[in-house]
């Protein structure tokens, strides 16, 4: 274990004797100084210390300064610091034990001999680790999510107040939004960090302005990881959106007037699939399939029938409200057999793929598109995988094609999140959605409402709630009002309009990175049921809503 130890001149005198006392306890110790009593600033060498820390090269660290206040300040503002001011032997072995210091400050002030008493207790105290100390620390981490945008407070307080609200919002809530999730704070803290200062127009090595290497750097870790977690060709990681990234790959290989095949709006698919009102139902030839309307799930001997007749150049598969799995070994033969190429949009599932509880569209796709924030839980942005003989044209269609200078910090939050779905917990975290999906199902089921296509394979399910009575726009109103937060969506065949739905949509990807599983979901199923039950009931929401808020604080957000 690697101990750093720095002061300034004011602490001088009790850093040597620190010094000699890791010499005689046998401890590994790094002076980072200074060596002299000139006027020195403390705070830089504190940065010094702690930056050493953070990336990883030391674990512990020691602080001295002439009251150890100021060093105390400069330490712990970074998160994941915990630097204790000691000044008496049973607060450094408390500020072990119960805090899991580690950083020790002391005042150069307090006598020698005591700050080496003090010292020695500090580094042989290992952390408890009992459940109320690791809750305790766990609230302090959480504590950070406001310390990340603290700034705005003084400098945007309206601002300010919205994120706070969406704050309060998370921790008091159950939320069902199946393209929705809660990002890392590794990820946020990649989004918002000084990478957004730099335009980095081109790709790594061959930009327009100079300047680019740590930029460069970033994006290339983030594209050597999207194609290692995914095992693809090429990746391009600068879309903004999946949108975007959708459009990139229409303008690399179709002309306008092109004939797309790809799921109908209305059935489960997206707006860029086609929608009338999207650019992709403009400027394309959109010929759009369906599901079975006996079992409302894919047919596909009828889409392969559909592709033979219209002869598209391009096959889109992939939804944004289809509860089942998607077989991509169909749709290549299906793409193979009418000469058409193929593309996958798995910017729901993409988060599934990683963790292995989805098939992988990639060695079957000449492209794939994804966002990566739903169930992958980056940023929110976009990428595109490909085969190689594609990788020179979607790359130009990106840039200069479509866009300019790329979001950087966006790039860099990718890689953060690529980093993180290749973790064992990940797989672990996938799983679970598809368990508590089925569990959240199941509920409902059982409960009498019928769910479209009569239940699911991922992270999302479709209710109809038209068969009790209910419109989309209602329920989710009525859900909302307790605390329990999904979307109106249409049905496969739908007769309401897409403003008011005959069914809401469900997801758990949000709920199980909180750390909920099957026997949570019995309780929220059973609250969207009771609440559907008796809709005009705004009582009873109300009763839910008390008990959601004690339930949700029991399973904090990251």
């Amino acid at each position: 274990m690697t101990t750093l130890i720095a002061s300034d001149h004011g602490g001088l005198n009790s850093k040597s004797a620190i010094v000699e006392l890791c010499q005689d306890l046998g401890v590994a110790i790094t002076d980072l100084g200074p060596c002299c009593s000139d006027s020195v600033d403390y705070p830089d060498y504190a940065l010094t210390l702690i930056k050493s820390i953070l990336d990883g090269r030391a674990e512990r660290g020691i602080l001295v300064c002439t009251t150890g206040i100021g060093m105390s300040i400069a330490a712990n503002r970074f998160t994941g610091i915990r630097a204790a001011l000691c000044t008496e032997i049973d607060q450094a072995e408390r500020s072990r034990d119960h805090n899991d210091s580690n950083v020790l400050v002391l005042r150069g002030e307090t006598d020698a001999a005591v700050n080496r008493a003090i010292t020695e207790v500090w580094l042989k105290t290992p952390f408890g680790n009992v459940e109320r100390h690791s809750r305790r620390l766990n609230k302090v981490d959480r504590a950070g999510r406001l310390a990340e945008v603290a700034v705005l407070a003084s400098e945007d307080p309206e601002i300010y107040a919205s994120i706070v609200a969406q704050t309060e919002q998370e921790d008091a809530t159950i939320n069902l939004i199946a393209s929705e999730n809660a990002t890392s704070s590794a990820v946020r803290a990649a989004t918002g960090s000084v990478l957004t200062n730099k335009y980095a127009e081109g790709y790594p090595g061959k930009r327009w302005y100079s300047g680019c290497k740590p930029v460069d750097a970033a994006e290339q870790i983030a594209i050597n990881r999207a194609k290692e977690l995914f095992n693809a060709e090429h990746a391009n990681v600068q879309s903004h959106c999946g949108s975007s990234a959708n459009m990139a790959v229409y303008f690399s290989v179709l002309q306008p007037g092109d004939t797309i095949l790809a799921m109908s709006l209305n059935q489960g698919g997206h707006l860029t699939h086609g929608s009338p009102v999207n650019f992709s139902g403009q400027l394309y030839n959109i010929s759009a399939y369906t599901v079975s309307p006996e079992t409302e799930v894919l047919d596909y001997d009828a889409i392969k029938e559909q592709a033979l007749a219209v002869k598209p150049k391009l096959i889109v598969a992939g939804a944004s409200a289809y509860p089942r799995l998607l077989d991509f070994v169909r749709f290549r033969e299906i793409a193979d057999a009418c000469g058409a190429m193929l593309m996958v949009d798995m910017a729901h599932i993409a988060g599934l793929v990683a963790g292995g509880v989805h098939p992988s569209p990639v060695p079957y796709a000449d492209f794939v598109t994804s966002t990566t924030h739903k169930t992958l839980r980056g940023p929110r942005s976009g990428i595109i995988l490909c085969r190689q003989q594609y990788a020179q044209v979607l790359d130009k269609t990106v840039f200069p094609g479509l866009q300019g200078g790329p979001q950087q910090n966006a790039t860099a939050a990718k890689a953060v999140c690529f980093a993180e779905a290749m973790r064992p917990e990940f797989k672990a975290y996938a799983a679970q959605i598809v368990a508590n999906s089925k569990a959240l199902a199941q509920t409902i089921a059982n409960r009498g409402f019928t769910l479209v296509s009569g239940g699911t394979d991922n992270h999302l399910m479709l209710v109809n709630v038209a068969t009790r009575g209910l419109s989309g726009k209602d329920a989710a109103a009525a859900l909302d009002n307790a605390g329990i937060i999904c979307n109106k969506n249409a049905i496969p065949f739908d007769t309401k309009s897409p403003f008011v739905t005959s069914g809401i949509r469900i997801g758990t990807a949000a709920v199980t990175t909180r750390g909920m599983r099957e026997t949570e979901m019995a309780s929220i199923g059973g609250w969207i049921c009771d609440i559907l039950d008796d809709i005009s009931n705004t009582d009873l929401q109300q009763q839910i809503r008390n008990t959601i808020t004690g339930f949700a604080s029991e399973f904090p957000t990251p």
